[in-house]
């Protein structure tokens, strides 16, 4: 399902001298012992995920088919960028359903808050916010301004179209949702919001969206069982772990995740915040950064080439995507491009990642790591996040930090609440 082609990643060392420590990691993620161990919940959450509430999401999805063709999903970081890439990924940027997710709660930029209220107007909306605490700024902000909306539009009935994914006892929103009846789904104690996308968290508003759960967590289960393993050699998320730290050790500090298709710019976004808040802690980790090719080999491609060398490429790359169509020939031939006529887009696309490659490998002498998934679908997906989950994991357990908190985000808030006026 996902295989990891190393053989231009310029290690210059046997990932093999990395086995003690990785097996020490291996032991500490899955027996829930290393450092943050309050919030491993999601490593064997495959396995023991919360089949009564899975339930409950595919009996919600049934109960309101045909009632609504707008999803809200009001939440920041964890609490949306899993959804919104599974969905982008799986679903494609226009898909065909006729189901549109917008994603909202995830930035104080009034113009799209108005815009958005703009676009629905004439919509049939039903709205999932997620909050564990129900105190998130941003979040509150767009979920007050969306629920008194939604009140507006279907008054007494505008409950049955709210579902709040907060926690299971305590806390702002959970309050809420029960004061107005809100359905309410859980964000388990021991996983952290990066963490999430297999939980209620990501799993309501996908099947919402008419994306197929059930193979997204046989997805995961599978890529718990087969990368259950502390066997270097038979393990591509510790390899990709391991590689990290030894680029990391040779001065490359920042990482480029490289996709090269549109609809998968979000897997990066999600990418960087998985490994960004869980990695850059104590003056410690590589800089996740991303880019689109070929689209961005027109604004960074000089620089990878040429410039300073402190990066590497991970590229990201699916072998068989959806949607492909052939390059139409042309009698006149004026813009001279016959040569493609008759070839399927994959095919050009493969021959640009094949060649790029080469480029920023062989002339340019950049260190490039290759993750090769086998499709878009959901299956596919629920494999890939549990890739990475355990991949950053180990990686981070590697460099002796704690991948589970993030308390440098609590920093601007202090500041940004004081300068509001909060109390």
């Amino acid at each position: 399902m996902i295989s990891l082609d190393l053989r231009n990643a310029k290690l210059d060392e046997d990932l093999s001298l990395w086995q003690e420590r990785v097996s020490k990691a291996h032991r500490d993620l899955h027996e829930k012992t290393g450092a943050g161990n309050d919030f491993l919940g999601w490593v064997d959450w495959p396995l023991n995920y919360d089949k009564e509430e899975f339930a409950r999401i595919l009996a919600l999805k049934k109960r309101m088919e045909g009632k609504y063709d707008t999803v809200l999903v009001c939440g920041i970081g964890g609490s949306y960028l899993g959804a919104r890439a599974a969905y982008e990924m799986i679903k494609g940027l226009y898909p065909e359903e006729g189901i549109e997710v917008i994603f909202v709660g995830n930035t104080f930029s009034y113009t799209y808050i108005s815009q958005v209220l703009k676009h629905i107007e004439n919509r049939e909306v039903v709205l999932n916010v997620i909050s564990k605490s129900g105190t998130t700024t941003e979040t509150s902000v767009s979920f007050r301004i969306f629920k008194q909306w939604m009140e507006a539009k279907y008054g007494e009935k505008a409950k049955e179209r709210i579902y709040a994914t907060t926690d299971k006892a305590r806390g702002t929103l959970k309050t809420l949702a029960d004061e107005e009846g809100y359905e309410t789904f859980v964000i388990p104690d021991d996983i952290g919001g990066r963490y999430s996308v297999f939980t209620a968290v990501g799993l309501l508003p996908l099947a919402l969206a008419n994306v197929d759960i059930e193979a997204l967590m046989k997805g995961s289960l599978d890529a718990y069982n087969e990368l259950n393993t502390d066997d270097l050699s038979r393990n591509p998320a510790y390899q990709y772990a391991v590689a990290r730290r030894i680029l990391d050790n040779k001065g490359y500090k920042a990482e480029y995740f490289v996709t090269y298709h549109l609809q998968l710019t979000m897997i990066a976004e999600w990418w960087k915040q998985l490994f960004g808040e869980s990695e850059g802690k104590e003056g410690k980790g590589i800089l996740p950064t991303s880019a689109c090719f070929t689209t961005d080999l027109h604004s960074l491609g000089q620089f990878i080439q040429e410039g300073s060398k402190y990066e590497f490429e991970t590229i990201f790359y699916i072998d068989e995507m959806a949607d492909d169509i052939l390059f139409p020939g042309d009698e006149k031939d004026l813009d001279h491009m016959n040569y493609l006529a008759g070839k399927k887009l994959s095919w050009v696309s493969e021959m640009a990642f094949e060649g790029t490659l080469s480029a920023h490998s062989d002339d340019g002498n950049n260190p490039n790591m290759v993750i090769h998934l086998k499709d878009n679908s959901a299956y596919s997906f629920g494999y890939m996040i549990y890739f990475f989950f355990i991949a950053c994991g180990m990686t981070c357990y590697l460099l002796d930090i704690n991948p589970f908190n993030q308390p440098g985000v609590e920093v601007y808030k202090k500041k940004m609440f004081k300068l509001l006026g909060k109390e």
